[in-house]
């Protein structure tokens, strides 16, 4: 089962981030724990904080609870809480992954603009939203840093930050200070609707102790009613008092599962708190508002870093020997579907001491992986269009698995691209190599990682990436097949024309021979083992023919019959030229010669033509279009084939048939 380009993902994240997708799906995990004991039963209320705060409530003493409505990433559905907020006078914080902004599912500028008009506040949440905890420090401070500076620059105040994954630690709290930010928001450190955090505290001081872990119950999801969020507001107004802070992601029907309310609970929810706030026993604010402070200036990150030179493992932390609180530096968890994985370092690895371990149960649907971070560069591979990747990894597993790639486009907005076959489980540790096709135009990183995809164990080490560059000094990335031709290269199915200035050409007009299409086609199956006969079953093919095993190979298998001479003779015709329709039977051989009910249009190809059955085949799947003329299409049969078609077709074909 191959995977397809609707990802979604699943992570053991008790707090933000459980059932959490990135901005094309990909559900991204880390190895994660409560906060809840770092502050266990003490009070950490102190009613003399509160006198200086005051709240416009007429006729009523000053409330001593404040709530902040908090909406996390930038999901387009929060465009529903928003408009209930504005018709019931309330106000919240958005925070915003800055590299998701104006893609599918999430919101616009203009939705922003429209936002912050409403007396809403815009916050920082990254840029790819990654697990700051897990990076370099240099990429947590691009991923804080830039998503402030392109928040600022589309013109918002920008003073509040929250933590992808509710992830930090003392080096990324400095950070966010040192971006500009006056506070950053945790999760899990309040009481909320689970039993187990009941000794947390009610609500955060107002100021709050540290502004930059400020106290908050866990997000909201699936599973909190009415009741649940009323709770909230109302254990603080009769304990302790203070700042409750509510995390929302998705305000809609039928989207994540899990960190989702639908907009009747939500409205059901404002309702009421607006009803509170009139009645001047809770204040409704920004984050903004709660914390105060001058707006900083904009800090911008680092830069990143350049590739490495060619040669050079693109891997960073590729044994998985550098931890940061038992998760691999510049690893995260990630996948999609209904499954549950767990995450471990295991001891020893292929080489080394560690190995990640991965055992997914409860699978239903999709999939689980370890790959590099989808950030900005830091520790995910820089990639550059139109260059293709040799991919390695060594693995021991009870289930197939396969390479699963992803890059990065635009300013940090991360899309699933492709998959490698899927190979078989192996109980020792093997290596796995597979090289990808050109990277899409406009991409600027990768990411990738060996998957499972049902129920089972998979134990992965000491990873390597390596650019190929591209292949042929004639053949720009302009060129109309310039991605067929380089994945043909990539994978060792042409090796071009070698020049004395030490170039390499492809050609890509000149027709392709028969004995060029031997090889070529010998190369698309991997080059599987094959012994030669001694005697050459074609007259016109000597035992010396440089592609002599290639041709009989290609004989052997039924996908050439050559052609019939005397006395029971065959030759093959080496240096012709193969015409469209003998590619057509080429391919539909060497695909298994499928049932196939001819149902072809081609103006030129009439039913009684001898390849009829095959052509017909190669435009049912999509592996040609022949070419529109007045009253329909035409194949052109007896046309050579040029080789820049001849790369085209199989990758169309690889494309419909994966090669295994």
């Amino acid at each position: 089962m191959s995977t397809t380009n609707d990802q979604r993902g699943a992570t053991e994240s008790p707090h933000e981030g459980r059932e959490r997708s990135n901005a094309n799906g990909i559900l991204l995990g880390k190895h994660f724990r409560k906060r809840w004991t770092a502050f266990g039963s003490t009070a950490l209320i102190v009613a003399g904080l509160l006198a200086g705060v005051g709240f416009a409530a007429p006729a009523h003493a000053a409330p001593n609870t404040v709530v902040s409505l908090t909406f996390d990433d930038g999901n387009a559905d929060q465009l529903t809480a928003e408009a209930t907020m504005k018709n019931l006078g309330l106000v919240g914080t958005f925070f915003i992954t800055t590299g998701w902004i104006d893609q599918p599912t999430y919101l616009t500028t203009a939705n922003l603009q429209q936002i912050a008009a409403d007396g809403n506040e815009i916050g920082g949440h990254t840029v790819t939203h990654p697990d700051l905890v897990s990076l370099t420090p240099a990429e947590s401070t691009r991923q804080i840093c830039n998503g402030r500076v392109a928040l600022m620059n589309m013109g918002f105040k920008v003073t509040s930050f929250a933590y992808p994954f509710a992830s930090e630690n003392p080096a990324t709290e400095a950070l966010v200070k040192g971006c500009g930010f006056n506070s950053a928001r945790g999760l899990g450190d309040a009481a909320s609707k689970d039993p187990a955090s009941a000794t947390l505290p009610a609500a955060d001081t107002i100021p709050p102790a540290n502004p930059y872990v400020t106290v908050a119950p866990d997000e909201v999801d699936s599973t909190w009613t009415l009741a649940n969020l009323e709770n909230q507001v109302t254990h603080a107004q009769t304990t302790t008092g203070g700042w409750v802070q509510l995390t929302f992601h998705h305000i809609a029907v039928g989207t994540d599962p899990t960190l989702t309310i639908t907009p009747t609970l939500f409205n059901q929810f404002a309702t009421w708190l607006a009803q509170q706030k009139a009645a001047g026993t809770v204040a409704v604010q920004t984050v903004d508002q709660v914390v105060g402070g001058t707006q900083q200036p904009a800090v911008p990150g680092p830069a990143v870093p350049p590739p490495p030179p060619p040669g050079t493992n693109m891997i960073q932390n590729p044994g998985l020997e550098t931890l940061v609180n038992t998760i691999p530096q510049c690893w995260a968890a990630g996948g999609y579907g209904t499954n549950t994985p767990a995450f471990s370092i295991v001891t020893p690895g292929h080489t080394g001491t560690n190995a990640e371990q991965l055992i997914v149960t409860g699978w239903v649907s999709g999939d689980a992986k370890l790959l590099p971070a989808l950030d900005l560069g830091g520790c995910s591979p820089t990639g550059t269009p139109g260059h293709s990747y040799q991919l390695k990894a060594w693995y021991k597993s009870t289930a197939d698995t396969q390479f699963e790639v992803y890059y990065r486009v635009g300013n940090g907005f991360w899309t699933y691209w492709t998959a490698s076959p899927l190979v078989l489980p192996a109980a020792n540790w093997t290596q796995i190599t597979w090289t990808t096709p050109p990277l899409p135009a406009g991409a600027s990183g990768i990411s990738w990682g060996l998957n499972i995809q049902a129920n089972g164990t998979i134990t992965t080490d000491d990873y390597e990436m390596y650019d190929n560059g591209t292949s042929f000094a004639d053949i720009p990335a302009s060129y109309p097949f310039y991605n067929e031709i380089t994945w043909l290269a990539a994978n060792g199915i042409t090796t071009g024309f070698p020049q004395p200035n030490g170039t390499t050409l492809f050609q890509p007009l000149q027709s392709i021979s028969r004995e060029a299409m031997a090889a070529f086609i010998y190369r698309y199956k991997g080059s599987p083992a094959f012994t030669a006969p001694a005697a050459s079953p074609f007259t016109d093919v000597p035992t010396t023919d440089q592609f002599y095993k290639e041709i009989t190979w290609l004989a052997s298998t039924g996908i050439t019959t050559g052609y019939p001479g005397p006395n029971n003779t065959r030759s093959f015709h080496p240096l012709d030229s193969v015409n469209r329709d003998a590619m057509a039977a080429f391919l539909y051989r060497l695909s298994g010669s499928p049932a196939v009910t001819p149902t072809v249009t081609f103006l030129d190809v009439p039913s009684t033509y001898p390849f009829y059955r095959e052509i017909s085949w190669l435009a049912a799947n999509g592996i040609t279009t022949g070419w529109a003329v007045p009253g329909g299409a035409i194949f052109q049969p007896l046309q050579p084939v040029h080789r820049d078609a001849t790369a085209a077709f199989l990758f169309r074909l690889n494309a419909k048939f994966p090669r295994v």
